[in-house]
């Protein structure tokens, strides 16, 4: 039967787009910067699959043989975002980018919210989340007030001290959120923030959770579920799809909980397709400028990826790529608007080095290929770069 597996290095991109410029990201380049910053790339596996092969990187040269087809993919939708970026791979161009507030959500929007929750509102502004819960943290422990924030990106987010709010009340409030910001303030994310600590010393935990919009219907994965194969996804993979075709979903904790749990799909499903996130190179390293650790993220995965492998059978499909860039080197802690990396390889067969420049949507063009996907509709963008 046949699997594919999607891996997402969520904000490892591979260079500056040709449109860079206009999103304010000239010079953009997140491994290309890493490496630099830190003296050339140490990732023995990913060299070994064809990393070097993606472009020129310090510390990790060309592999004239890899057994990976390497490469880098166009994003064609408008904006920067984990949410266009996923649906990217699905097939779904967004021709228009969602809105973004960088002076704050309209009034009327924080008035319902405030309204319909029964709790005030803090903040409003566009910030960094790790930031503002130090700056505003004791005042909503004493009011009670929900923390609203955003950034460069098209997301409502919301904050709330667990001792404070319990946790499904956050989350409650933020489906109430996603009701409200509809029509032209229909943000690609609302976004559940608990946290927990002491004034000065507040940190964010577990439990962060996602609203997206619903994509369009058919795309790749509709495809993939009408062939019969099952969609496993992992990490915020189905936050991201609003849970549609998505057959199971798998959340995790950390990139090591999201690594572990591939595998362990890898190694019991018949017949279908993981998809998975890895999201701490973004979130924890590249919107904190912090291209050391984000370069230790990089060697956690590198050091699992020989499990991965081996948890492959004859004739499945591994993808890994990236849904936009977070170069962590430039003044912005925001997404970069970058080609996505690739590196594809199929179990038992070596691609001899052989290189690859597409669009985004061809992974998941190929992937249904490989699934025993129908052909899709003009509406879909991608074509399959590799066949069964």
């Amino acid at each position: 039967m046949a699997r594919a597996c999607i891996i997402v290095l969520d904000g490892v991109g591979a260079g500056a787009l040709p449109d860079a410029a206009d999103y304010g990201d000239e010079g953009s380049d997140t491994l290309g910067n890493i490496a630099r910053a830190v003296g050339g790339l140490d990732l023995p596996n990913l060299e070994a699959l064809g990393l070097g092969n993606v472009a020129a990187l310090e510390g990790c040269p060309p592999q004239p043989g890899a057994p990976a087809i390497a490469g880098r993919l166009l994003a064609r939708s408008k904006g920067k975002d984990t949410v266009s970026g996923h649906w990217e791979i699905a097939g779904i161009v967004s021709a228009q980018a969602p809105p973004t507030y960088p002076h704050g959500f309209p009034f009327g929007v924080i008035e319902e919210f405030a309204h319909r929750t029964g709790r005030g509102v803090l903040g409003n502004v566009a910030a960094s989340g790790t930031e503002i819960i130090q700056e505003l943290g004791e005042e909503h422990q004493a009011s009670g007030k929900w923390i609203v924030y955003t950034s460069a990106d098209s997301v409502y987010q919301i904050a709330a001290h667990a001792e404070t709010i319990p946790v499904e009340e956050l989350y409650a409030a933020s489906e109430i959120a996603r009701e409200v910001l509809k029509g032209k303030d229909a943000v690609s994310r609302v976004i559940a923030r608990p946290f927990s600590g002491v004034p000065g010393n507040y940190v964010r935990t577990d439990g962060r959770r996602d609203w997206a919009l619903p994509p369009r219907q058919p795309n790749y994965l509709t495809l993939v579920r009408e062939a019969g194969a099952a969609v496993h996804a992992v990490g915020k993979v189905a936050d991201v799809f609003a849970g549609c075709d998505i057959d199971e979903s798998h959340p995790t904790k950390s990139n090591a909980d999201g690594i572990a749990t591939t595998v362990q799909l890898l190694e019991s499903v018949e017949h279908g397709l993981v998809f998975t996130n890895l999201i701490e190179t973004d979130m924890l390293w590249g919107h904190r400028n912090d291209p050391v650790n984000f370069h230790r993220c990089l060697q956690d995965f590198d050091w699992r990826l020989p499990d991965l492998l081996a948890a492959l059978r004859e004739q499945d499909l591994l993808i890994v790529t990236s849904d936009h860039g977070c170069d962590p080197t430039t003044p912005s802690t925001d997404h970069s608007r970058e080609y996505a990396l690739l590196l594809a390889y199929a179990a038992g067969h070596n691609a001899a080095g052989r290189t690859y420049e597409g669009e985004l949507a061809d992974v998941g063009a190929t992937v249904n290929r490989w699934l025993g996907g129908k052909s899709p509709s003009r509406r879909l963008a991608g074509q399959p770069f590799l066949e069964r």
